[in-house]
């Protein structure tokens, strides 16, 4: 959505255009994709994150690759417009095959390790933390425990 909405607005609206794009997939059942990071501290803590649309629930910082877009790029482009992080080093985990919003879904998993402290962008993201990774809270989302692990089958985790 463009930055030159004022954040309350923005916030306000995504909500709606969340509803939108669900019902929107659900009907015309298009394959997308996605990527997901899960970024841990130098001390092992994972990065999660609330965002202001959507399930209230704990999330991985990721979203939506563009039509030909690598997903490397996307991860570091959703990562730095949702908490203001460049990321050094970014790895590829694993993917996912699944159903999202009734559309089929392809979800690159990268790991990276992060020595900043994140930034929420204020409009999708409205808060971000870090947890020790045997300790995440609740509620997490389902989709957020599959990435969690596949990036704890690799034994990043």
């Amino acid at each position: 959505m463009p930055q030159f909405l004022p954040a309350p607005l923005h916030r306000a609206l995504l909500p709606l255009l969340h509803m939108l794009r669900h019902r929107w997939r659900r009907w015309r059942k298009v394959p997308i994709a996605g990527v997901s990071v899960v970024i841990t501290n130098l001390t092992g803590d994972v990065l999660l994150l609330k965002h202001s649309y959507g399930p209230a629930v704990w999330s991985l910082p990721g979203g939506g690759l563009a039509r030909g877009e690598d997903p490397v790029a996307a991860a570091r482009r959703e990562v730095r417009e949702e908490l203001g992080v460049e990321l050094a080093r970014i790895e590829p985990i694993g993917t996912l095959e699944e159903v999202l919003s009734g559309s089929p879904h392809t979800a690159h998993i990268f790991a990276a390790v992060c020595d900043q402290r994140p930034k929420p962008d204020g409009r999708e993201v409205i808060e971000a933390r870090f947890f020790p990774s045997h300790s995440l809270p609740e509620p997490l989302g389902r989709t957020t425990r599959d990435r969690i692990a596949v990036w704890r089958a690799r034994g990043v985790g």
